[in-house]
Parts: C-alpha cells; sequence; structure tokens
C-alpha cells in the first residue's frame, strides 16, 4: 500500500500533502474534514492513533494528530487549525477512546472544546485554577484583528 497515493486518490484537492521522507508525511486539512480523514485513516486503512499535539498560534490553536502506520513504518500527521476565538473541534474518541486523556489536556492547556467529549473535565491543573486561563496560550499576539492581517500577509 502506497499511504500518499491512497490519500491522493481519496481527498484530491481537499488537503495538501507534504512527504518529509518516505517515512514521514503531513497532511493539511480543514477543521470540517479532519475527523472523517482519521476515521478512514482509524477503521479503513487500520493505522494506529498514537497521540495529538497542539501548540498556539496567532489565528488560533494548531492540532495535529499523528497516525501510525506500523506495517509500513511511516508516520501521518493529520494538521488542522481551530480558529479563535469559538476553538472548537469535533472530538474523536466517539472513533478511538484513546484520544480521551490528549483531548482533556488539550482543551485544559490550549482551550480548545471537542465538542461531543464525553468528559471535559479537569486532568492535570489544580482544582482552584481561574477558569478561563490555558497555561498554554501564548499573550504576546495582540489582537484578533492584528493577528487575522499578520496571517493574511503569510
Amino acid at each position: 500500500m502506497n499511504i500518499i497515493e491512497e490519500i491522493k486518490n481519496r481527498y484530491g484537492e481537499k488537503v495538501q500533502l507534504f512527504e518529509k521522507s518516505k517515512k514521514r508525511v503531513f497532511i493539511n486539512a480543514a477543521r470540517e474534514d479532519t475527523k472523517e480523514i482519521i476515521a478512514w485513516m482509524f477503521n479503513d486503512l487500520k493505522a494506529r492513533f498514537s497521540i495529538a499535539t497542539a501548540i498556539d498560534v496567532r489565528i488560533g490553536v494548531e492540532i495535529l494528530y499523528h497516525m501510525a502506520f506500523d506495517q509500513l513504518g511511516v508516520l501521518v500527521s493529520i494538521r488542522t487549525t481551530v480558529n479563535k476565538p469559538e476553538l472548537e473541534m469535533p472530538t474523536i474518541t466517539d472513533i478511538i477512546e484513546g484520544a480521551n486523556w490528549i483531548e482533556r489536556e488539550i482543551h485544559e492547556m490550549l482551550g480548545v472544546n471537542f465538542i461531543g467529549h464525553p468528559n471535559l473535565t479537569r486532568l492535570l491543573l489544580p482544582d482552584d485554577w481561574p477558569e478561563g486561563e490555558y497555561p498554554y496560550r501564548k499573550k504576546t499576539y495582540g489582537s484578533e484583528k492584528e493577528n487575522a492581517e499578520r496571517e493574511e500577509e503569510r
């Protein structure tokens, strides 16, 4: 199986592919397409969910879902951006139960609301941590308007 060809055949122009090496592939996908891509990789292609990672960027939070194709020795990362100020993303816990805790961590540390998550309760921070304060969010970006203008310039 050639995973890159499989992705191109199935999603075509909906995604951007970046092959860093024969063993490492990145896919840029729209927020609304990400869950479908993950479900297809997990259910149909039998990829293993490795982890999700996230980082604060000017316009929102960038989430990468890392899917391992162990039989091929390939790691595919699906990258999507959840825009501020909403920061909402459909949960993947209904597809992959193992995503439960990492979605809770991303919610707690960056403020992403995973729609449909069964239990978005605190996992790492103390109970008296201020509501609406997210330790991994950057505070140096300026206004939302300035952030949007900077992103358009890219």
